[in-house]
C-alpha cells in the first residue's frame, strides 16, 4: 500500500511540473516586448533632442560669427574713413 502511495504522489508530482506555462511565457515576452520598445523609444528621443540641440547651437554659433562680421567690417570702414 506503500509503494502504491509513494506512486501515485509520485506521478501526481510530475504530472504537476508537466503544466502548462504559456500563459506566464506570454506575458513574460509581452513585457520583454514593451520594456524593449520603451527603450527603443526613449533611445529615438534622446538622439532627436541631441540633434535638435546641436541644430540649435550651430544656428547660435552662425548668428554670432555673422555679428561678429558685421562688427569687423564697421570697424573696417571707420578705419578706412580715418585714413
Amino acid at each position: 500500500m506503500k509503494k502504491i502511495a509513494l506512486t501515485v504522489a509520485v506521478l501526481g508530482l510530475g504530472l504537476a511540473a508537466c503544466q502548462d506555462n504559456a500563459p506566464d511565457n506570454a506575458v513574460s515576452t509581452q513585457n520583454t516586448i514593451e520594456t524593449e520598445a520603451a527603450s527603443d523609444l526613449n533611445s529615438s528621443v534622446d538622439t532627436a533632442t541631441n540633434s535638435a540641440d546641436n541644430a540649435l547651437d550651430a544656428a547660435e554659433n552662425s548668428v554670432e560669427n555673422a555679428g561678429a562680421a558685421i562688427d569687423n567690417a564697421q570697424e573696417a570702414v571707420a578705419e578706412n574713413a580715418a585714413n
